[in-house]
């Protein structure tokens, strides 16, 4: 894996070996990338550059968890923080045969178990459970110390967005869940399917008015409960819903070096916005032609 961003002129005369004018402390006078691994000062081409890593290596899942790091609290404490992570080839597709797998490599998993490490819920739409055949996440020893020193439990907990209910609590997502899982509702959700999911384990989270979920009303629901790292997986439609009630902070989008074709969904659907929602870069990896990009809001 490479660090590409930032992506500069410097930076591109930097990887070329043509001198950029400067006494090589870096675009900003910083030097390599916060956070990049320190690469010393061998004979690699491009080694310590100001915009990355030019050697291709795999990264240790410490150097993922910093490079994928939440914001650190502030001084009215740690506030709710939601990114997205989602795959999508070259032609848009979220998706081949209704499912994310086909279109994602080792990399894609290896950085998305470092992304639901970091979190403390990971969000998830009732479809997508049902399509994805989704399971609880589980402890990983890597990361047990870390989570212990921030306060966290031993793994995420899963929080599934359904309006109805219609789930199939034989799933081990609520047979042999490392945490409980949560399941996000609305207020006008049937007595006897609330009775049913609280009665298979979960634990019901009313987060919204009518019978759907208001994504604002979950986002303060699940901070309530000390979930303030938050992490969905999609799917497209729920994501969609985050997107235009404008609470998703950051999007670590993989962008897969594949053609489609086909009517497959996109990352994010349903009705469009008014104004489409401003993101920036903030990191750029690659590895084998995968882009594995983060965006934050502006």
């Amino acid at each position: 894996m490479r660090r590409l961003f930032p992506v500069t002129d410097e930076t591109a005369a930097r990887a070329s070996g043509v001198s950029a004018g400067d006494d090589g402390a870096g675009a900003a006078g910083g030097g390599p990338v916060a956070g990049a691994p320190d690469r010393g000062t061998g004979g690699d081409p491009g080694v310590g550059f100001p915009g990355g890593d030019l050697v291709d290596r795999e990264w240790s899942l410490a150097e993922l968890a910093a490079a994928y790091a939440y914001p650190e609290p502030g001084p009215d404490g740690r506030q709710p923080w939601l990114r997205a992570n989602m795959v999508s080839t070259l032609d848009g597709a979220a998706q081949h045969d209704g499912r994310s797998q086909p279109i994602s490599t080792a990399t894609d998993m290896r950085i998305f178990g470092t992304l639901r490490a970091l979190a403390d819920v990971v969000i998830v739409g009732a479809e997508t459970v049902r399509l994805e055949g989704y399971r609880p996440a589980r402890a990983r020893e890597e990361f047990a110390r870390a989570r212990e020193a921030a306060g966290q439990g031993p793994a995420p907990a899963v929080a599934v967005v359904s309006a109805g209910l219609d789930l199939d609590y034989g799933l081990p997502l609520f047979t042999s869940p490392l945490v409980p899982t949560l399941i996000l509702t609305g207020a006008a959700a049937a007595p006897d399917r609330i009775a049913a999911a609280e009665k298979a384990g979960a634990q019901v989270v009313i987060a919204g008015d009518g019978v759907g979920v208001d994504p604002v009303r979950a986002v303060q629901a699940l901070a309530e409960l000390g979930h303030t790292r938050l992490l969905t997986e999609g799917g497209p439609r729920l994501l969609g819903q985050l997107v235009a009630a404008g609470v998703l902070d950051e999007l670590c989008l993989t962008v897969s070096p594949m053609l489609t074709a086909g009517d497959a969904q996109r990352i994010a659907g349903g009705p469009s916005v008014p104004v489409p929602k401003r993101f920036e870069l903030v990191s750029l990896l690659e590895e084998n032609g995968f882009l594995f990009s983060r965006y934050r809001r502006t």
